[in-house]
């Protein structure tokens, strides 16, 4: 009997597509998916299945997923119990604070989609600051007066600049992790650890 496919978490969007042309050349051929809609497909060299970036880490753990590939902001603020053999050096960015600009005294307030990375991180610097959960544009909470900053992925800073928003520190810088479940990394270890060594020798890979 065949063994069985590896089994994928991919998040959806340019990062799958990156993952996807790096599993190629690093020896994984593995086909895009059909449909828009796909959620769960035969890729040929793996099954693969796409989700939301936030919830990769927790289909790795749980064992649902053999493997997958997540950005380090994500991994960081799930804490999620999974190996992370590889920085795929893709989706580069980082997390920051950002407050209006020009802005001068103490944050009260504090929105983001990462509470547990944004407590940490005040509480690293000395502050009592309130954090409030948000899961859509955390810049408008600036914006508004909803909360004195915010703590969010930075890319370009494009966004931020147009808004009249800086970045005031930098917490995190963050890429593309491949990420592995610590069960599998021994049942499939015949597969995945060449996997693993292919993708360190990638090109920005890490």
């Amino acid at each position: 009997m065949a063994e069985p496919k590896l089994v994928l978490a991919l998040p959806k969007g340019r990062v799958m597509d990156d993952s996807l042309r790096a599993f190629g050349r690093a020896g994984l051929r593995l086909a895009p998916p059909e449909s828009e809609r796909a959620m769960r497909y035969d890729a040929g060299d793996a099954m693969v299945t796409l989700m939301r970036n936030a919830d990769v880490p927790t289909y790795v753990e749980l064992g649902v997923a053999d493997a997958g590939v997540v950005g380090k902001d994500v991994l960081l603020e799930t804490g999620a119990r999974v190996y992370e053999p590889a920085d795929l050096g893709f989706a580069a960015c980082r997390l920051s604070l950002v407050r209006p600009r020009g802005a001068t005294g103490t944050v009260e307030r504090v929105a983001t989609k990462y509470p547990r990375l944004a407590t940490e991180y005040l509480r690293r610097i000395g502050s009592s600051a309130e954090v409030v959960k948000l899961t859509g544009n955390v810049e408008l909470a600036c914006l508004t007066g909803l909360a004195d900053a915010v703590v969010d992925v930075v890319q370009t800073g494009e966004t931020l600049r147009a808004n009249g928003l800086e970045e005031v520190d930098v917490i995190l810088r963050s890429s593309a992790r491949f990420v592995v479940n610590r069960a599998a990394l021994k049942l499939r270890g015949d597969v995945l650890r060449p996997l693993i060594a292919a993708l360190r020798d990638l090109p920005g890979a890490r």
